[in-house]
């Protein structure tokens, strides 16, 4: 992949050699009790001699994040939430692994010296922590999406700033990654990122309005968090994808697509300007985009299940029915508007979920209170520049604000 398919350089490429292994990589897990933390600490514990874990962060399981502590030998544990410490200290007594809370005790640790950083905070609790890990000029393994949805300019201006190396989690941006290899920016045509289409595929709209929260949470192919798992039965996560995608990679708004591909085994297609398409295929586990992350520019072998296409028979590929599901859409239009739009997107879609999960909105009103609340934000002139990491969450609580309001009002 030429550097010239890099937005702004971010991603550090395979002509720049690989990693020297001498050492064990010093790693860092910002969110290292969710999935993706659990499926990179379950890489790094079948080659530990490879890592040296120097600091693991939570929201709010102290148990959970002791114990992980514990098994891979951490420098430090940190907790979010400040009301937990006392409990995490009680579960680290007598291991000499030192413990935190709260924000200031998050940041610090992901400014830890570390060689790679994995960013898997979910929400915008993670900007904060990532930027620091940024600024040390290592190595991040980006899965939190609020860095580039919210604050894709300024976050690429940090990595820029520290010269650290930027290398996608999400399945759809690693697939990506690998399809540009050797790619000149000229060549490319469009991207193209594929969304199982989750849960409610083939449900009709009538059926839709009445979803319900547990029915949502049950996703055909992949295994995730609860935020992320109803905003793939949204189809939001994919708009949220297609502007991770703007930032990753130099294409246009109108370059970026997404479609229904029910299998998941195709993760992103990339199309040339000659007719070809290359497309990156694998199972849907996520050990594999985080094992390139940690390791790129080499391979190395990775637990999962070996795609096996005589026996899956055929791959189908179908639009996103924008009717049914308006995230796409109502993220592209953010994308385009620019500015703070895509911060107040994602901090009211944030909001919107929470309060589906909690029983307070339908299913649809998700995607109705997100482009309400962007319609509230354009009416009262709060679609501004953002300059800096306080303009993004200035941005951010204007959107929560306003989520809250529309769906205070709406109910």
């Amino acid at each position: 992949m030429s550097e010239s398919f890099t937005r702004a350089a971010a991603i550090k490429l395979a002509d720049n050699g690989a990693r020297a292994l001498s050492a064990p990589q010093r790693l860092t897990v910002l969110g290292a009790t969710g999935s993706i933390g659990l499926s990179t600490l379950d890489l790094v514990s079948r080659e530990p001699e490879r890592f040296k874990v120097v600091a693991l962060t939570a929201q709010s399981n102290a148990e959970n994040l002791a114990k992980l502590a514990i098994a891979h030998r951490a420098d430090i544990a940190v907790i979010g939430d400040e009301r937990c410490l006392d409990d995490l200290k009680s579960y680290l007594a007598g291991t000499g692994i030192e413990a935190g809370a709260g924000e200031a005790a998050l940041i610090e640790a992901a400014a830890r010296p570390a060689d790679c950083t994995m960013a898997a905070i979910v929400g915008a609790a993670g900007l904060k922590p990532t930027f620091a890990a940024a600024r040390q000029g290592r190595r991040v393994a980006l899965a939190n999406k609020e860095c580039l949805v919210s604050a894709g300019d300024v976050f690429l201006a940090a990595i820029r700033a520290s010269g650290a190396e930027l290398l996608p989690v999400d399945s759809e941006h690693s697939a990506a990654l690998q399809s540009l290899a050797g790619a000149e920016r000229v060549a490319v045509e469009r991207i193209v990122l594929t969304a199982s289409g989750g849960p409610f595929r083939s449900w009709p709209l009538e059926k839709l309005r009445e979803a319900r929260p547990e029915e949502a949470l049950k996703h055909p192919n992949w295994s995730m968090g609860a935020k992320i798992t109803i905003d793939s039965a949204t189809l939001m996560n994919k708009g949220l994808e297609l502007i991770e995608a703007y930032h990753l990679f130099p294409v246009g708004v109108d370059q970026l697509d997404a479609v229904i591909h029910p299998q998941s085994v195709v993760h992103c297609l990339v199309h040339y300007i000659d007719g070809s398409v290359i497309a990156q295929l694998g199972p849907p586990d996520m050990r594999t985009p985080i094992a390139l992350a940690l390791n790129w520019p080499e391979r190395r072998v990775t637990p999962t299940a070996r795609l096996d296409l005589v026996t899956i028979g055929s791959l189908t590929f179908e639009p996103v029915d924008e009717v049914r599901f308006r995230g796409p859409a109502i993220a592209k239009a953010a994308l385009a508007r620019g500015g703070s739009a895509p911060a107040i997107l994602n901090a009211a879609n944030e909001v919107a979920v929470a309060a589906f999960l909690g029983g307070r909105l339908g299913f649809l009103d998700i995607a109705r209170t997100v482009e309400r609340s962007l319609e509230a934000a354009e009416t009262r002139g709060l679609i501004r520049a953002t300059e800096s990491l306080d303009d993004v969450l200035a941005a951010d609580a204007d959107g929560r604000e306003l989520a809250r309001h529309t769906i205070e009002t709406q109910n």
